[in-house]
């Protein structure tokens, strides 16, 4: 459990045997779980071909500038959970430096972000599983695809309840099948188009495609909207923070060192795609995630592209399971500070995880999925545009937090002031001005999925803002019926901890 929350000293509300289970997994499983939570496979098939629609060739090098405000991001997130390892995370660091509407909002963000996205995740694990399986008719049909991920849905919150290590082992096994797909379909990629055996019209590789400017400013703006989706999920490794290892500095190196290993993934990957199908065709069938790989997967492997499809099916499936972790948590951390009702709070007294908070957020995700479903599919693609709206603006905050929190001790040494501050900071500004960016693109109807027009304002900004109402509505209700988390005191850093003594 967390310490001295918000400065009023250990919670106190639970039992001490009821809390998660400390030491459940170590630095390489958080570090796992934080990468499957990104769903590398499946976010480079649905974004690789709008970014290269958007900017060509450069689109290495705008995959590259989407790392940037990631790791300064990374680096509040390490720095946070050295002063409070809650599993609430943004939640409990900004409530601490910056009061508890900001933070019930942060934590509202979080939870959200679940909720929107795990049905769409869980369905195309089922899709690609079924496509790498030969069950083609059986992919195309509705009932039988919606019904499967709801199946899957359910048996990835069974096993985040029965416990993190079970969830751990399961992460293991799928990032190593991930990687190892990507990897051969990316060498024997690149081996063909230097052979000259690519069926498609191939480029040879350049280190020009690093640029990220190469483009031009506007498309710049737009290419890094979807960048930010690609690496988004790492900060799971650090909602486990109570159940890792060395929970001061483990949760927050394992989040670090993810977007790391993601960043070389994206480009090994992207450079390959790039070079072996060129633009043409990677433009011309941006909106259509079984172009990228399906299709291409065939070209480049022949009677091996059963690969590449499992590599997109496992990516989503593991991402599943994984998305769950930080929206249980953060409800679970809410409720013990009595910010959302106390059942969210209860600890499953064999395994000890969330059991309740994790049941509601998969039941909540499932319905959330049927429902859009019924509006449409490009519907379901608008809630998923929504997320970049939720995740500028909770790591936007999450990054002010850090300065803020830390900002008696930003001046007392170069480190300080670079990795706590401004790194942070700069980190928080690019991602608010993607999110006014996204605001901007997303009030044109035309750049929805289904570029129909909500109320005269496209679909994916109508949810957003739908989202943040509910939100403040909820809030403000909770506010009125228990005052008790609005009532906690604001703390101020520990300079021992700012300097590595604790």
């Amino acid at each position: 459990m967390a310490h001295d929350r918000a400065g009023d000293g250990p919670d106190t509300t639970l039992p001490a045997d009821a809390g998660l289970k400390a030491d459940a997994i170590g630095f390489l499983d958080a570090l796992v779980i934080g990468l499957n939570s990104t769903s590398p496979a499946y976010s480079l098939a649905a974004v690789l071909g709008p970014i290269v629609a958007l900017v060509g060739i450069y689109a290495p090098g705008v995959m590259l500038a989407s790392f940037v405000p990631m790791l300064l991001i990374a680096a509040a997130f390490y720095y946070l959970n050295k002063v409070d390892q809650d599993c609430g995370t943004t939640f409990s660091w900004v409530t601490r430096a910056m009061g508890p509407w900001a933070g019930w909002l942060g934590g509202w963000a979080i939870t959200m972000t679940g909720v929107l996205v795990i049905g769409s995740l869980a369905d195309v694990a089922v899709h690609f599983g079924l496509l790498a399986f030969g069950l083609d008719g059986w992919a195309t049909n509705q009932v039988v695809r919606q019904t499967l991920t709801v199946v899957v849905i359910l048996v990835m919150t069974a096993i985040c309840v029965i416990g993190t290590e079970l969830s751990a082992h399961l992460q293991d096994i799928l990032i190593l099948a991930q990687v190892f797909f990507l990897l051969a379909f990316a060498v024997v990629a690149i081996y063909r188009v230097y052979a000259g055996t690519s069926t498609l019209d191939s480029i040879e590789p350049s280190l020009t495609w690093l640029n990220p400017f190469g483009a031009g400013g506007s498309a710049l703006t737009a290419g890094l909207l979807l960048g930010v989706f690609i690496y988004w999920g790492w900060e799971s490794a650090v909602n486990l923070t109570e159940e890792v290892e060395n929970s001061a500095t483990a949760p927050g190196k394992a989040g670090i060192w993810s977007t790391v290993v993601l960043l070389v993934t994206y480009l090994s990957v992207g450079y390959a795609v790039v070079a072996y199908a060129g633009t043409q065709f990677l433009a011309d069938n941006a909106g259509e995630e079984e172009a990228i790989f399906a299709v291409l997967a065939h070209e480049v492997m022949g009677g091996w592209d059963w690969m590449v499809l499992l590599a997109v099916s496992t990516s989503a499936l593991a991402s599943t399971q994984t998305t769950i972790i930080p929206a249980s948590r953060t409800a679970l951390s809410m409720a013990r500070r009595h910010a959302l009702p106390p059942h969210l709070a209860h600890i499953h007294p064999r395994f000890r995880t969330p059991d309740v908070s994790t049941w509601w957020v998969a039941a909540i995700a499932i319905a959330w999925y049927l429902v859009v479903n019924q509006i449409s599919e490009n519907a379901l693609l608008d809630s998923l545009t929504a997320l970049s709206l939720l995740i500028a603006f909770y790591y936007a905050l999450t990054g002010l937090a850090c300065v803020v929190y830390y900002r008696r001790h930003l001046f007392e040494s170069l480190h300080n002031f670079l990795l706590i501050g401004l790194g942070p900071l700069v980190g928080a500004g690019l991602l608010a001005w993607l999110l006014v960016e996204s605001v901007g693109d997303m009030s044109n109807p035309e750049n929805s999925a289904s570029g129909t027009s909500w109320f005269g304002l496209g679909p994916p900004l109508v949810i957003g803002i739908g989202i943040a109402v509910v939100g403040v509505l909820i809030m403000c209700f909770w506010r009125v019926r228990d005052g008790r988390f609005w009532q906690e005191r604001r703390s101020v850093a520990d300079p021992d901890l700012v300097h590595g003594k604790k």
